[in-house]
């Protein structure tokens, strides 16, 4: 049960008429009693769940907010189009907000007018907190609730302020304010309630299971910072492969494929080293993990660079990669996720999920394929402390592994000269390769097809072109197809350079980034479906979907990017260059 289908189509039907009543009230003045309240600043993030007509949203970013406007009535979000161009718009409803999780952002003020009588009151509590995993530390939500007669064509229930302040108590939140007021339509026999409350900001979420996992966990081998590190980096390169848990706890599912994919990443390079990965073993020998299909890429030569995700396995080299990720897996549940617990002798953090298909023959690392391991389960605390403050994590992960395997060496009677132990634990990321980029653009203008610059519009030459980061390389390393376009050398090299497009930039360059997706990666199947299995894993949409909505996932991306990172940004050029 949720905000019921009735409610949504009397609002999808009565759109226009309601949007007119919506914005015959100021949202300025509507607010103004706990406008001291927001957050005010650069960079916030704001979100509007049940966004109507987008009167508040528009106001929201008139106040310099970013903004994504959630609203599941498709009459009421064309209003919104309509009347307030430029807002991003969602499709989903309480109480999953699945489709909100997704973008993996968090905010600065999560906004809630006249929605919470809606909402049956058996899913309150899950509505509730998923609304408070969203914010930000410090983080501010505002609710309405609804005291009066109700609208017969729309489904509406009792509110009250206890039930607001019992779920906030169980969350941690602390009410800032409650302000009562009369209807703003003038409505005799309805009045509203204000709630203001806000997440503390004391810097936790999931750290303190992080730190003790990192810190203070026994470990008689490396295997739970290697478990903590695969997952770590799903949260930072991938984070559209989780999915919430389906019994509606506060977890989130991630494929059992990628994180052994991610697993054998990261000790690729240790074990073909020598570096011990416990007190007993310096190479395979001792490795849970370490079997024959391990052993067999070691053998053929396959590095840590070559296992990401859109890469295709023939031959020797699939069969052998098929058997380390089981062999990962297998590990993989039986040690770390079974021996990484809460603290004081709790349950285990992780938990293994779904049954294994085989796999056989040619391999190409899809989302699709990388569930075929199953799933690793989760906890939400952690999965968003990943998500939010991974730069921050890594490097402590990275420093207490690095002590580990000294340790190790030490005791094995094995010298380690200074840096060679976190050079080998250094992420290898892609390479900063543009040629099937080039080979695309080449391929075209052999074909007679025009090239242009996405970011000006202006023609290009084949000789003079550069193949430019979309979102930039210094802020996220990422060379995935979806990132790279074609570009003007003056405007990559000597205008936007490192920086982040800004959103209006990227808006400008639709057209031509849709254009260029098209035509450079439709023509063959093989990079066709390379394009979709990184697109997929990197951005917020869904299987199966159309290069439009791959690039409102790039724009989602840019957002999280902008956030995360906080990249100086270019804001674009307005006119071709001649």
């Amino acid at each position: 049960m949720n905000v019921s289908d009735r409610t949504i189509t009397s609002y999808d039907r009565d759109a226009a008429a309601l949007a007119v009543r919506y914005e015959s009230l100021s949202a300025e003045a509507l607010w103004a009693p706990v406008g001291d309240l927001m957050p005010a600043g650069a960079g916030l993030v704001a979100l509007d769940v049940g966004a109507g007509s987008g009167r508040d949203a528009a106001w929201l970013a008139g106040q310099g907010y970013e903004v994504v406007a959630v609203e599941p009535a498709a009459g009421m979000r064309a209003e919104g189009v309509r009347r307030h161009p430029g807002l991003r718009w969602i499709d989903y409803r309480l109480p999953a907000l699945a489709a909100v999780h997704r973008l993996g952002l968090n905010y600065d003020l999560v906004l809630l007018s006249a929605v919470w009588m809606h909402m049956p009151p058996p899913e309150r509590p899950r509505a509730f907190r998923k609304l408070t995993t969203l914010l930000k530390p410090g983080g501010v939500l505002v609710l309405t609730l609804r005291h009066g007669s109700s609208e017969p064509e729309r489904a509406m229930y009792p509110t009250t302020l206890g039930e607001i302040e019992a779920l906030a108590r169980e969350h941690g939140l602390a009410v800032l304010r409650v302000l009562d007021e009369a209807d703003g339509l003038g409505r005799s026999d309805v009045a509203w309630t204000t709630v203001v409350l806000r997440l503390p900001d004391d810097g936790s979420l999931g750290l303190s299971l992080v730190r003790g996992i990192v810190l203070n966990d026994d470990k008689s081998s490396t295997y739970k910072l290697g478990l903590l590190r695969a997952v770590a980096k799903i949260a930072d390169t991938a984070s559209s492969l989780a999915k919430p848990a389906a019994d509606g706890t506060d977890r989130v599912l991630i494929p059992m494929g990628a994180v052994a994919l991610n697993w054998l990443r990261a000790y690729l390079p240790l074990v073909a080293e020598g570096l011990p990965q416990g007190p007993r073993n310096a190479g395979p020998e001792g490795l849970g993990f370490a079997k024959a299909g391990f052993r067999a890429l070691l053998s053929l030569a396959v590095v840590a660079g070559d296992l990401r995700i859109g890469t295709r396995f023939t031959g020797p080299r699939a069969d052998a990669l098929v058997a380390a990720l089981g062999e990962a897996r297998r590990t993989i549940l039986t040690m770390p996720a079974r021996y990484t617990t809460y603290p004081n002798g709790g349950a285990p953090v992780f938990e293994g999920a779904g049954r294994t298909v085989r796999v056989s023959g040619a391999v190409t690392l899809t989302p699709d394929v990388l569930s075929a391991w199953g799933y690793l389960s989760v906890p939400g605390p952690l999965w968003r402390t990943l998500l939010r403050l991974g730069a921050w994590v890594e490097p402590v992960l990275v420093s207490e592994w690095a002590r580990l395997i000294r340790g190790y060496a030490v005791r094995m009677g094995r010298a380690c000269s200074p840096g060679e132990v976190e050079a080998h634990l250094v992420w290898q990321d892609p390479t900063r390769d543009t040629a099937l980029a080039r080979f695309a653009a080449a391929r075209l203008a052999g074909s007679g097809a025009p090239l242009i610059c996405v970011w000006s519009g202006a023609p290009l030459r084949l000789e003079t072109l550069d193949i430019d980061h979309g979102l930039p390389w210094s802020a996220w390393p990422c060379g995935d197809l979806w990132n790279l376009f074609p570009a003007s050398r003056r405007v990559n090299q000597h205008e936007k350079r490192d920086r982040l497009p800004s959103a209006a930039a990227l808006a400008r360059a639709r057209e031509p980034i849709l254009t260029w997706w098209r035509a450079a990666w439709d023509a063959d199947p093989a990079l066709t479906a390379r394009f979709w299995a990184e697109a997929q894993a990197a951005l917020p949409i869904e299987a199966d979907s159309s290069y439009e909505a791959a690039f409102s996932g790039l724009e989602w991306r840019r957002l999280r990017v902008s956030q995360d990172q906080q990249p100086p940004e270019w804001t674009g050029r307005t006119a071709p260059l001649l």
